[in-house]
């Protein structure tokens, strides 16, 4: 019997090769779709899956609030993972994180002198990789971190440095004092996705700022994990138990770190302050850390695993609804085939399973083309995702079981329809001619409720990928308080020791240079975050608050050379003795609560209680995405040494107009004071663009599959339109024998679907508002959702129902009429 079927619906599907091909192209792109999100979707939740004992491990958060900021992050003080480790006998271990941020690194070994700016540097506690097991090519993960100078790289690291050679025992020369490490690892090329990447490990005592703030509870630059031990449940509400007992702890171990900052923790706690530890499950990191601040992690989000699957869904749906729609299309001529095998005694659960068989094979060959389709469209899908997503990944751990479930979901669906309703009319009225299905008004509402259904779907995705985009491109282009246009940052300056001041002023007299700076960071990267206690006036004692600041160090000319304004005071200046001198934004004034700020002092406790007169307020600028907001933020002279600098850049602002030759220029410079090390740069709109690139990447994702959607939508309502076409061929024939014109007629067939394609447009509007409006909570800078973006969507949704109506009623509208006619 199934040998039968299988025989009949092949010779069906070859004699209507058009309606073969809508259909299987339809189902084919929306497997296709759903087999890439499947991939996605694997890739985002296999996230730290691989480390053993994951499920004990945890990330230190801290909940922290001074005066008026309040902040959520993945970095902790140096103290915290000691701490827990003494506190609490359910902690087995912990291993802390430090970015350095970039640094050159050289190998050099006779007249073979290597070396390169790296970003991916970490340092860690020695036992880091019995925490978080990587896996090591060579060496042992007991012990390769035990020596202060042991260094443990990358495979690709290690080619790039040593090619061929065995890199275990050889020596490279780190930053600008070229302190040698010994390599005594090479890690294993990562096929499993981790939230943590990285290329270059050393011990993190190597790290004089990890040294000089090893007391501190409030200085937090550094990342930390702890491993509990087996026995102990690592169940949520085990956790929320465990998290329970953390205020007490603080209270003892943080009393002496915060007095010496003149800070006493009770008084601290009573005026608002808070420093709260939490612990973050391993595997929640990737995707459950919107809230957290992180600089350290590969961080997604999990609300994007349930859109991208929702889109899978609806595009198969989508493909489904054509099969039912071109059924229905074709539904005369096969009712009368129903009718007569009916009469030959055909039972109806024979039909049933004929109709569900063609379904199958039409999703079976879908099935089959989709694979094709994903293998050849991966790279270029990765590419669109920044994902490294395999085509194998699919066939393993039982995910190769969506694609059947998916072929028999399709094929019922899809088959549905033509299975149990075509097989429910009577044979004698359907041979008479008098009942042909599809006229009635049951199947006229299930065809409207579809195409409504496919163009409700295609016109939120529409307004979604608007608004996605209309965001993107706000945050390209808001005013930011500073000028990213025509700005180049150059890294390692600090390389350049005794001479950064000289080549700096060498730039300066470059002819397209209009400024130049000297600064410890740059907005997007390297600003340093610390406590600090206002030294209010009289007028202001009682409104002073204390407050933690981001801060950059920075020379005379870093105001001119970012384009910032200030709105009150002046910049750093040669004419004074600046060392002791502070510029603030207006957000930190704002919550210490400064009414005449000038003049005023603010101390900053972490190290020798120095003291910073402001003399200077700027406008605020962003130094972070949009998705966070503007926080208080100061400016130190260069000559203030606050702290030890790690990284130094000077920013360059030139002239508008071709880069390159400027760019050039730089270079020369640059090889005459140090021909040895890379000459490594950036332009600060390119950086501040990849802020966004996260963001950017789930717009063309989302973008894509929208332009498929409507597609798939699109043959859907080809095919409706060829069924009504089919239905009033006659009416249409007589119509222009009487002299209708084919414009008229046109409209005749036209103007009932769009209005079904309006209906859609009044549906998924405000779908589309609530789903927009719930993902522009991300953005703290965000966009209105105005009128324009559903008028817009409208317009487009309209306009492709037109051109797909049109299509179709054109050609019915030119058909012969004596042809039709004749039939009767």
């Amino acid at each position: 019997m199934l040998r039968n079927y299988l025989h009949i619906a092949l010779r069906n599907l070859l004699k209507k090769k058009g309606f073969t091909f809508i259909n299987i192209s339809g189902l084919a792109i929306g497997m296709t779709c759903v087999i890439l999100i499947s991939l996605y979707v694997k890739n985002e939740l296999s996230y730290d899956r691989s480390f053993n004992d994951s499920d004990r491990i945890f990330r230190v958060n801290i909940n922290g609030k001074m005066g008026a900021e309040e902040f959520y992050a993945g970095y902790t003080p140096p103290t915290a993972g000691s701490a827990l480790l003494r506190n609490f006998p359910e902690v087995e271990s912990f291993a802390r994180i430090y970015r350095p941020g970039e640094k050159v690194i050289r190998y050099k070994k006779g007249g073979d002198d290597r070396l390169f700016t790296e970003k991916g540097i970490f340092g860690v506690d020695s036992n880091f990789f019995e925490v978080l097991n990587y896996p090591l090519k060579q060496g042992d993960q007991a012990t390769c971190l035990r020596e202060l100078n042991s260094i443990v790289i990358s495979e690709e690291i290690a080619k790039k440095y040593f090619g061929d050679a065995d890199p275990l025992g050889k020596e490279l020369l780190y930053d600008v004092d070229g302190y040698p490490f010994v390599v005594t690892g090479v890690l294993a090329k990562q096929t499993n996705p981790v939230s943590l990447q990285f290329d270059v490990v050393m011990p993190v005592n190597n790290f004089r700022d990890v040294h000089r703030f090893s007391w501190s509870w409030v200085w937090l630059n550094m990342a930390t994990y702890v491993k509990l031990k087996k026995n102990v449940p690592a169940d949520a509400a085990a956790i929320a138990r465990l998290e329970a007992k953390f205020p007490a702890m603080m209270k003892v171990e943080a009393v002496s770190a915060f007095a010496r900052i003149g800070q006493p923790y009770e008084e601290f706690l009573k005026k608002g302050g808070k420093w709260d530890l939490h612990l973050q499950p391993l595997k929640d990191i990737h995707l459950r850390s919107g809230a957290v601040q992180s600089g350290v992690t590969d961080q997604g989000d999990i609300k994007y695993v349930y859109i991208f699957s929702l889109v899978a869904l609806f595009v198969v749906l989508l493909a489904c609804v054509n099969f039912m729609n071109l059924s229905t299309a074709q539904s005369a001529k096969r009712a009368r085939e129903v009718g007569v095998r009916k009469v030959l005694g055909s039972a109806r659960k024979q039909l049933i399973g004929q109709f569900l068989a063609e379904a199958f094979l039409f999703s079976v060959i879908a099935s089959a083309i989709a694979l094709i389709a994903v293998k050849l469209t991966l790279p270029w899908f990765n590419q669109l995702a920044g994902k490294s997503l395999v085509f194998s990944s699919f066939f393993t751990n039982g995910t190769w079981l969506i694609l059947v479930l998916l072929i028999l979901f399709s094929g019922f669906v899809a088959g549905s329809y033509p299975a149990f309703v075509l097989t429910s009319f009577n044979p004698v009225t359907v041979l008479k001619g008098t009942g042909l299905p599809g006229g009635h008004r049951g199947s006229r509402n299930l065809r409207s409720g579809l195409v409504v259904f496919q163009f409700t779907v295609s016109t939120a995705l529409i307004i979604c990928t608007m608004v996605v985009y209309n965001q993107l491109h706000y945050a390209q282009h808001r005013d930011l308080g500073l000028t990213k246009e025509n700005v180049i940052v150059i890294a390692n300056s600090k390389r350049l020791g005794e001479s950064e001041k000289a080549f700096r002023n060498e730039v300066a007299q470059l002819p397209q240079v209009l400024n130049a700076s000297i600064t410890t960071g740059v907005p997007t990267k390297d600003a340093f975050g610390d406590f600090y206690v206002p030294i209010a006036g009289d007028e202001d004692k009682q409104v002073a608050k204390d407050l933690t600041l981001n801060s950059y160090m920075a020379d005379d000319d870093f105001i001119s050379s970012m384009g910032l304004k200030l709105v009150a005071g002046r910049a750093f200046s040669k004419e004074f003795k600046d060392s002791a001198s502070i510029i603030l934004n207006e957000t930190a004034v704002k919550q210490i609560g400064w009414k005449k700020p000038l003049g005023q002092l603010i101390r900053y406790p972490g190290g020798h209680m120095e003291s910073y007169k402001v003399i200077g307020i700027v406008r605020d600028f962003n130094v972070e995405s949009l998705h966070y907001a503007v926080t208080p933020f100061a400016l130190f002279h260069t000559s203030s040494h606050t702290y030890d600098i790690r990284s130094s850049y000077v920013v360059v602002r030139v002239a508008p107009g071709d880069p390159s030759h400027v760019v050039k220029a730089l270079q020369d410079k640059w090889r005459v004071f140090s021909p040895a090390t890379p000459f490594d740069y950036s332009f600060l709109d390119t950086d501040f663009d990849m802020l966004y690139r996260a963001d950017q990447r789930i717009g063309a994702v989302f973008g894509t599959f929208t332009g498929l959607s409507i597609f798939v939508a699109c043959l859907g309502l080809f095919a409706l339109v060829a069924f009504t076409a089919e239905q009033r061929t006659k009416e249409i024939g007589i119509r222009k024998v009487l002299g209708s014109s084919v414009s008229g007629i046109v409209r005749l067939l036209s103007k009932d679907f769009i209005v079904l394609v309006v209906i859609a447009i009044v549906i998924a509007s405000p779908l589309a508002w609530w789903a927009m409006h719930y993902w522009l909570q991300d953005f703290t800078y965000r966009v209105t959702i105005g009128w324009w973006v559903f008028a817009g969507a409208a317009a487009v949704a309209v306009f492709i129902a037109l051109l797909t109506v049109s299509f179709q009623a054109v050609k019915a509208a030119m058909a012969n009429p004596v042809r039709s006619l004749r039939n009767e």
